[in-house]
């Protein structure tokens, strides 16, 4: 086999065991290990025109990602503030969720509204990718035509193929290969153990900001900005999503490989609509407008305020969580990867 030159730089003894050897740290303002407690920055706009019956108000969102990049950088004026994240040199991926389609997964509005501050920026639109698993699930929730109009990429991560030098091996479950994985049918192979990692990733992006829904996970909680971007990186991911207690160990380890976690620059959290219920199913009546966005460095962090708020609303309605896993995001804070104690979260409310 070739040689797989990212090996994971931690041991892995079973969920809720994890030793970090320096893992990226995606905390906010805090120093970190040896000092005061780490402190997460968390920015929530809030507008109650984000929405009319379900469907994101372009103008509106705009202003919302305009605020929240303000609040969250502290830059006087937009340029300055993209320019604080990611520079003209940087090919960035903007990492959404499609599959749910425009109505429950990432919503174009609000991808459009950071293509158009980053084309602000100065970077050119070559540059700026919108990316997930397949580009089959980008052209049905409408990202390949928002790529067309704006004269970027739109690219599926498993569609550019997988570097065989490059995988996430650190967990032993075999699983069933499909079309697209880089082994499948490789020499007559059905199953493996790798997890190779796209060429997207590899040999393209060097900047990904990742833009998440608050749509719920029956295994993972939230698909979030842990779940989304690590799932969608590898390929032989169906011997992870067989239970909760592999997406624990997988989820995190998949992240803190380098041409993944430390690429990672900002998460977006697109709270314009809360779904906590239904996982890649569009259930808008299981659906409720909450006309927020929420900005940070920290995965975690944004992931851990999803859950609450998905459990919140299905409480409201007398509803049971399918399992919001605690081990994925004990195991992420564990690598330091992010903060999950609301103690140590800092929300930033802007109106």
């Amino acid at each position: 086999m070739a040689f797989l030159k990212h090996a994971p730089r931690f041991i892995f003894c079973g969920v809720g065991s994890i030793w970090a050897a320096g893992a990226a740290v995606w905390a906010g303002d805090g120093p970190g290990v040896g000092g005061p407690p780490v402190r997460a920055r968390v920015v929530q706009v809030e507008h109650p025109g984000a929405t009319l019956i379900y469907e994101a108000q372009p103008r509106v969102v705009q202003d919302m990602v305009r605020h929240g990049m303000l609040q969250c950088t502290g830059q006087k004026d937009l340029k300055a503030a993209w320019l604080s994240v990611v520079s003209p040199k940087d090919v960035v991926g903007l990492k959404v969720y499609s599959g749910p389609g425009a109505s429950s997964g990432t919503r174009p509005a609000v991808v459009e509204a950071v293509v158009q501050g980053l084309l602000q920026a100065g970077l050119p639109s070559s540059n700026i990718v919108i990316w997930d698993k397949h580009l089959f699930d980008l052209r049905q929730a409408g990202f390949t035509g928002l790529a067309d109009r704006y004269h970027v990429r739109a690219a599926g991560s498993a569609d550019a193929g997988y570097d065989q030098k490059v995988a996430y091996t650190n967990n032993p479950l075999l699983g069933t290969l499909v079309a697209g994985d880089l082994e499948f049918d490789l020499h007559g192979a059905t199953s493996g153990r790798n997890s190779y990692v796209s060429k997207l990733l590899t040999s393209d992006l060097t900047k990904i900001i990742s833009i998440a829904p608050l749509l719920n996970h029956n295994l993972a909680g939230v698909c979030g900005h842990l779940y989304g971007p690590s799932i969608g990186s590898v390929d032989n991911t169906q011997r992870f999503e067989s239970s909760a207690q592999a997406l624990a160990q997988a989820v995190p380890e998949i992240y803190a490989l380098p041409d993944l976690g430390e690429h990672v620059a900002l998460n977006i959290t697109d709270a314009l609509i809360c779904q906590y219920q239904g996982e890649q199913l569009s259930r808008l009546h299981d659906s409720i407008e909450l006309n927020q966005i929420w900005i940070s460095k920290d995965p975690v962090a944004l992931d851990t305020l999803g859950i609450q708020e998905l459990d919140r609303e299905r409480q409201a309605r007398d509803l049971e969580s399918h399992g919001d896993n605690p081990d994925l995001y004990q195991n992420a804070v564990l690598m330091e990867l992010g903060v999950d104690d609301p103690a140590k979260i800092k929300l930033e409310v802007v109106h």
